[in-house]
This record gives structure tokens, sequence and C-alpha cells, in this order.
């Protein structure tokens, strides 16, 4: 075996690295590691142990092959193969990694739950590098993401820039005849599209290429849409849109009912057309009729810009909320990937810390997503008992004190009776207090005070949060507390936010058998009242 000193000793002699630049390497979130050409571990980073955290220190590592260490893995418990896979196919499995043509990276789950995607290519001399790094939190976003997409009653895909599918819903695998995610991912539109139309997915009057051909190019265009018609006879308005990473998104909304709808208003007006004919004297009976039919057609219109309107909302938040962490964690990350040679180790700890928080800002948007779509389908798990009223209005309170700090805000706590009590989910609660004053420090000017108080009221506990504020118009007050509606009530804060705080609260009351009430004078403040049922 050989020492780490010899090894770092043979790596700076070799590619001309400083011992600066090695113990930078130490300091990297990502774990390096060389093998040379018959597999044999010549060096190893400190982050290798840590990642794998039962295996012997780095430097008795040393000299052992990859398969080698693949099995200490096993042996101590770190990875397990799955219920497809006997130990040794599971060791395959993993050195295929390093045979030419197949550095595809890979993922490898430990046994307490983490994830590390590992990354192989061949060094000039014939030996390899390969990159481990913690991918846990990554893959968990991506799969709330793919979550949410799934409880969307539209079918969603999205396309990178060379047109392959890279993630889609299931009701869009549903929609083309396939089985499962993995069937398509990676194919072109093209094919999936052609492919479809081979198995018979869809009702098509003309030539089956020309309809091909219309597809594609609609797919294609800056902001295509058409409307198309399954076998079973579920109609779909169908629309793409370029993305800014160069990709496509497409989205399937369920159009049966207006169809329905419009076929029936076609049948009414020709019958309407045949009783005037008919009935040349019932001029009342005429009139009534396309009264009617006027009525109807506006409350068709009315609901169907209502419906667009909340599309349309949901689509500009997901693509500015989700995109703009998810580019930050991206360009930090590349970065680091790409140069992290020409870094110091406060500048890796810095834009790490920046990833971090573009991370929790994408996880935040994320569970309000979430946590609103189980509250609409009342599927909302709460865990009722009985809580102290006070101590939830501390929490909330010390949660946010940074945030009002750095805007010289004050926060003022209320004494309350110590035996107030509250029937509540815990978490549930000091998410509803939570995103009350959250809204407050966020939408009171620099120097301002925020109050929060509780106090019994009949049956119920009322958290009382207010704020002295510019205020909201009263006429903004019903529509603020719709997801995605904003009003900005600050004066520099008024761009933040997703709109999503105060339905959150709403709904979370709603559920435990209380309520929400807003009240605002314009340039006197904001007050939020939640009434929450007493132990």
């Amino acid at each position: 075996m050989i020492s780490v000193a010899r090894a770092q000793s043979a790596i700076q002699s070799e590619l001309d690295l400083s011992p600066d630049v090695l113990r930078a390497l130490d300091c990297l979130r990502v774990a390096v590691t060389l093998f040379d050409a018959s597999e044999r571990l010549t060096y190893c980073s400190q982050h290798f142990n840590y990642l794998f955290r039962a295996l012997p220190n780095r430097e008795s590592l040393l000299g052992h092959t990859y398969e080698e260490l693949i099995r200490m893995e096993l042996a101590c418990g770190e990875t397990s193969p799955d219920g497809a896979q006997d130990a040794e196919a599971y060791i395959a499995y993993r050195r295929a990694q390093l045979r030419a043509g197949e550095y595809a990276p890979r993922d490898v789950e430990l046994t307490d739950g983490r994830i590390v995607e590992v990354k192989a290519r061949q060094t000039p001399e014939g030996g390899w590098i390969v990159l481990w790094s913690d991918a846990t939190h990554a893959r968990h976003l991506l799969r709330r993401l793919e979550t949410a997409v799934d409880l969307s009653a539209d079918a969603f895909a999205f396309w990178d820039s060379g047109d392959r599918l890279i993630l889609c819903s299931a009701l869009f695998v549903e929609i083309h005849g396939y089985h499962s995610q993995d069937q398509m991912l990676g194919r072109e539109f093209g094919d999936i599209v052609t492919a479809a139309v081979r198995r018979d997915r869809f009702k098509i009057e003309d030539d089956v290429e020309d309809w091909i051909a219309r597809r594609i190019d609609t797919h294609g265009a800056p902001a295509g849409a058409l409307t198309l018609t399954t076998q079973s006879g579920t109609s779909y308005l169908v629309r793409d849109r370029a993305t800014r990473d160069g990709g496509r998104a497409t989205v399937f909304t369920d159009v049966t009912e207006r169809h329905r709808v419009e076929r029936a208003l076609a049948e009414q007006n020709a019958a309407l057309d045949r009783t005037s004919k008919a009935l040349k004297n019932s001029e009342f009976e005429t009139r009534r009729q396309a009264k009617y039919l006027s009525d109807l057609t506006r409350r068709l219109g009315a609901a169907e810009a209502e419906a667009d309107t909340a599309k349309t909302a949901l689509m500009r938040t997901m693509s500015h909320e989700l995109k703009t962490p998810l580019n930050a964690i991206l360009g930090f990350s590349d970065l680091l990937r790409m140069s992290a040679d020409r870094f110091s180790p406060e500048q890796i700890s810095e834009y790490a810390g920046l990833i971090h928080m573009a991370g929790g800002n994408l996880l935040k948007l994320i569970n309000q997503i979430l946590d609103l779509t189980k509250i609409a389908a009342n599927r909302f798990p709460l865990r009722r008992r009985a809580l102290p009223a006070g101590g939830a209005l501390w929490a909330a309170a010390d949660a946010h004190m940074g945030r009002a700090t750095e805007k010289n805000i004050t926060i003022e706590i209320a004494d309350c009776e110590a035996d107030l009590l509250v029937d509540a989910d815990e978490n549930a609660l000091n998410g509803m207090i939570g995103q009350l004053i959250e809204n407050a420090v966020t939408f009171t000017q620099d120097g301002g005070k925020v109050c929060v108080s509780a106090a019994r009221d009949g049956g119920a506990i009322r958290f009382t949060v207010a704020d002295n504020g510019p205020g909201v118009a009263p006429e903004d007050l019903q529509r603020i507390q719709q997801p995605f509606e904003q009003v900005g009530r600050g004066i520099t804060d008024h761009t933040q936010g997703t709109g999503l705080g105060l339905p959150l609260a709403q709904g979370l009351a709603e559920l435990h058998g209380g309520k929400l009430t807003i009240a605002s004078v314009p340039g006197e403040g904001f007050t939020a009242l939640l009434d929450i049922p007493a132990a």
C-alpha cells in the first residue's frame, strides 16, 4: 500500500499541481479518486470518507482495486443490491462504468437513504478518475417535482434542447400508449408522436402523415396550440412553449366537457333557427331562448377566462419560481465542477451556501404547492392535540426575527394566559402563524412594527398579527386570498413571494374548523385574525 503523502506527491509531480490545490481538493464537497490502469486506487480525497462513513480511513484504501472497494461497501453495509440483483451482478453493474462507452453517471443508493452520484472518465495514462457527490437533496427535489406534476389534472412533458423527453407525467405516458415513463425518456418528440399514431391512440380524420407533420410543426412553433381527440373520446387542448434553456414544454388540458357544451350550444342554435321559422308569431319564445343562449355563452366565456387565468398564473409561477433557484443551483455547481481549481476554500464555501439557499427556496415553493393541492383534495393529514397558544406564537415569531432585524422591524409579542390551549396539528399551526408573520414582515416598511397576540374568543383561540405598513385597498382584500395573487403593500418588498401564503393559511384554518379574517385601512396597516378551536 502507498501513503496519502506519496500519492499526493506523485499527483503533484504528474499534473503540476501546487500543495494549495491538493488541499483545495480536500475541501471540495465532491470526493475525487484516481485509479491506475489495473483499477487500483492511487489517490483519494478526504470527502470520500465522509460519503462512505463505514469504510476504513482513505490511507488504508490506497492500492485496493475498484472491485475490492465495492465489496468493502457491501461487507460493511454501506450499500446493498436491490431485489432484482445478487451481489456479483451488482458488482459487475458498478464496474461496468469503467468501460469505454459506459461512462454515463450512475446513482448509488446507500442503506441510510442517501444517494451518491458517480461519474467516471479514463485518463490519458489509461487509468480512471472517478468523482463521487451527494445527490440526495437534488434527487428528492426532482421526485417532489415529479409528484407535483403527476398531481396536476393536466398532462405535462418537458424536452431538452435536442427535443428529447426528460420528464413527463403519468397522464402523458397513458395518452401516448406507453406503460411507464422509462420507456419514453430520451426519445425524440417526433418518434414519440409517430409511435402513438401508429398505435391508433388519436382520432385522425385526414391523412395520417399530414397530421403528424402538422403536430411536429405546432410543437416547434414559439407558441403552438391545437386540439386533438383520443380514441376513448377525450379531447385535449395541446399547447407547446419554448423554455429559457432552449428546450420545450408541452401541456395537455382536458377540454372534453367544453366541446360537449359547444356541440350542445350548436344544436340549441339549430333548434332555435327551426323554432323561429316554424313559430313566426311566437316572438316572445324566440327572445327567451335567445336570451338563454346569450347568458349561457357569457357564463361559458367567464368560466373559461377564469380557468385560463388560474392556469396561466400556475405556469408563470412554476416557470419563474422553479427556474430561478434551479438556475442558481446549476450555475454555481457548474462553476465548482468546471473550475474548482480557480477558487479559494472561502469562495467554494460561499458558492455552496448560495446553492443551499436556492435549494431551500425551491423546496419551500414545492411544499406550498403540494400542501395546497392536498388541502384542495381533502387529503391533508392532521394530527391534532392540545397545544399552548403562547408557545406557538413565540416559536413562529422567533423564526422570522432575523429578517425583521435586517429591516429594523420590531416584533412585539403580547403576554397571553398560560392556560390558553388550542386543538390543532403542531406543524400546521406553526405554519399558519409563521405565514402571517412572514407576510407582515415582508410588506412592512423598514423601521415598522408587527404586533402578535393570542386571546380566547368564545370557543376559539384568536391569534392576531397586525402591522403598521401601507395596508391594502378594500377592493384587493378578496383577491389576495386567492393562490398566486399579490398586491404590493411594501416599499421595497412588493415583488417577493409567490402569493401562496395567505391561501395556505386560510385552507389550513378551515381544515381545523376555524377561519382566517383579514382587514386593512390603506396607510394604517394590515391585520390578520386566525381563529382555531380551543382545546
